[in-house]
């Protein structure tokens, strides 16, 4: 069982969890989204208390602590700490991000807002389910083809790349698949079971442009697709919210570029 989430819900409740603080002025609240598929509940908010003097200076380190002194029940994901795995990918104050490398916002004194990616389904409390997104990440065949099966393995030799070539994959390589992108894009919002999403579409342009890939005309094909590709309409979205700095959205355009000069 399973809920979408939509964030800023005005039917959502709103339960207090206070922290019996030692008189620190320093307190920050932090209001997260919960949700249980165990218990037949409409999704709510839980209200925490915490004392920033005590705690490490970003998201995740709040949530951390909430859960390990305040309440045990909360979920989340979360693994390197280091903005590497994605795993801590949810939206905080109303943008997607990474909680690893999400400052708390110590000069305000309003509540840090936390809820799951949009527009996925929430498995529980800050937890999405990403079994489409990786089905189609899957879809792209992310590694490397050749035309002849077992050319290049452990005994014919590497696959070499000049500096040159191997430059052109700066700023495609480092996506860390967090869907931070692809869940801030409207058009993936309405149509996630057909386009493939920034993220996913630029994996594709990092494998269509290494050059020791031998599939490049096939991979372009396989993307000229109404949905899979041109459900992109250029919001760009996914640029602006992107936690690694890239820019998924000239990839997009690149991809749609390579495909309209191959015709």
């Amino acid at each position: 069982m399973f809920r979408i989430t939509r964030i800023a819900s005005n039917k959502q409740s709103i339960r207090q969890v206070v922290r019996l603080s030692s008189g620190s002025s320093n307190v920050k609240s932090f209001q997260i989204y919960r949700w249980n598929p165990d218990e037949q509940k409409s999704p709510s908010t839980s209200t925490y208390q915490v004392d920033l003097n005590e705690c490490g200076p970003m998201v995740l380190d709040a949530l951390i602590k909430i859960k390990g002194e305040q309440d045990p029940t909360l979920t989340f994901r979360r693994s390197c700490r280091e903005g590497i795995c994605g795993s801590c990918a949810m939206n905080i104050d109303g943008k997607n991000t990474l909680a690893c490398l999400c400052y708390i916002d110590k000069k305000s004194s309003a509540p840090v807002k936390i809820n799951p990616l949009p527009h996925m389904y929430v498995i529980k409390d800050l937890v999405p389910d990403m079994t489409n997104f990786y089905d189609q990440y899957k879809s792209i065949k992310p590694w490397l083809q050749t035309k002849v099966e077992g050319s290049h393995d452990l005994d014919h030799g590497e696959f070499l790349q000049s500096k040159v070539d191997r430059k052109k994959l700066d700023g495609m390589y480092e996506c860390i698949l967090c869907a931070c992108c692809s869940t801030s894009c409207p058009s993936y919002w309405w149509n996630a079971d057909t386009y493939l999403g920034p993220a996913v579409l630029m994996q594709a342009l990092r494998w269509v442009d290494d050059s020791r890939d031998e599939m490049t005309a096939e991979r372009l094909a396989e993307l000229d697709d109404a949905f899979k590709l041109y459900r992109c309409h250029t919001i760009m979205n996914c640029s602006k919210t992107c936690p690694k700095g890239l820019n998924p959205g000239k990839a997009v355009a690149q991809l749609k570029k390579k495909i309209a000069d191959s015709h």
